[in-house]
C-alpha cells in the first residue's frame, strides 16, 4: 500500500513539472509566410523591389583603384590592409578600423582629389563617381567600393542573437534571422520590431512573418545598422507565471516526499 502511494505520488510530481514547463501553441502562431484565406498553397508572387545599400555618414568604405601604372595606384590605395570580402564573412572578431570614413558631412578625402560627397550613393555610383575625378590623374583608372561596416543586430527571441556583419551588402529579414539560428518556440512571429535610422529619424515598424505580404514590406531588405527584436509571446509569459504559481506546490509536494521516504525508509 506504502508503494503504492509512493509511485502515485511521483507520478504527480512528475506531472505538475511536466505540466509546468509546457504550454499549448496554435500552429497559426509560429508558421511562416501562410497563404491568405482561400488562396492555394501554389502562388505566384511579383517582385516588386530591389535593394542597394546607400552609403550614409559613419561608413567605413573600402576603396580599391586600379589603372595602368601600378605606382600610381599605391597613392590610392593607403588602406592596402583593408580585408576581403570573404575575410569579413568568416570572422567575428571587430573588424580593424582601416578604410576610408565617411564624415558627419557625407564626405570621404581622397589624395590630391580632396573631399567627395558619397553619403546617398550607392557604392557603384560612388566608384563611378571617383572614376571621374581620377581620370585626371590616372590612365583608365576602374575604382571599386564596398562598405566594411554594414551590420544588423537580432534581439530577443531567437537562439543566437548577437550583431551580424553583412558581406554583400544586401540581406532580407528572414535571413537576418536565419543566422540568428531562427526563432525560439516562443518568439511572437506576427510583431517582428524593425528598428531604422534614416533621415535623421528613429523609425520603429513592426513586420508579420507569418502572411506572405512580408516580401512586398519595405522592411523585408533591412538596412545598415537595422535592429530586429523579436519579442516573447504570450505562451513563453503564461509558462513562466505558470511556473511561479505552481512553484510553491511544487516544493510543498517535494518536502512531503522527503517526510514519505524518511518514514518508509524507518
Amino acid at each position: 500500500m506504502k508503494f503504492n502511494f509512493y509511485k502515485s505520488f511521483i507520478a504527480l510530481t512528475l506531472g505538475l513539472s511536466i505540466f509546468c514547463s509546457t504550454s499549448c501553441v496554435n500552429k497559426k502562431e509560429i508558421v511562416y509566410f501562410q497563404p491568405k484565406v482561400g488562396e492555394t498553397e501554389i502562388e505566384h508572387q511579383l517582385i516588386k523591389q530591389k535593394f542597394n545599400a546607400k552609403i550614409q555618414s559613419g561608413d567605413i568604405l573600402g576603396i580599391m583603384v586600379n589603372s595602368i601604372s601600378a605606382e600610381a595606384n599605391a597613392m590610392f590605395n593607403p588602406y592596402a590592409s583593408v580585408p576581403t570580402m570573404q575575410q569579413v564573412a568568416q570572422t567575428t572578431a571587430p573588424l580593424p578600423a582601416v578604410g576610408y570614413l565617411t564624415d558627419n558631412n557625407g564626405e570621404i578625402t581622397i589624395p590630391l582629389v580632396g573631399k567627395v560627397k558619397v553619403t546617398d550613393l550607392t557604392t557603384q555610383e560612388a566608384a563611378d563617381v571617383l572614376t571621374e575625378k581620377l581620370n585626371k590623374y590616372l590612365v583608365e583608372p576602374t575604382v571599386n567600393v564596398r562598405i566594411l561596416n554594414f551590420k544588423v543586430s537580432v534581439l530577443g527571441e531567437v537562439n543566437r542573437p548577437a550583431v551580424y556583419t553583412v558581406s554583400n551588402e544586401r540581406i532580407t529579414l528572414p535571413e537576418a534571422i536565419a543566422l540568428a539560428g531562427d526563432l525560439s518556440i516562443y518568439g511572437q512571429r506576427k510583431n517582428i520590431m524593425v528598428i531604422r535610422e534614416t533621415n535623421g529619424e528613429r523609425i520603429f515598424a513592426h513586420v508579420d512573418l507569418t502572411k506572405r505580404d512580408v516580401f512586398n514590406s519595405p522592411y523585408y531588405y533591412l538596412h545598415p545598422n537595422d535592429v530586429i527584436y523579436i519579442e516573447p509571446g504570450t505562451g513563453k509569459i503564461t509558462s513562466t507565471d505558470r511556473t511561479y504559481q505552481l512553484a510553491p506546490m511544487i516544493i510543498s509536494a517535494l518536502s512531503l516526499l522527503t517526510v514519505i521516504i524518511t518514514t518508509i525508509a524507518k
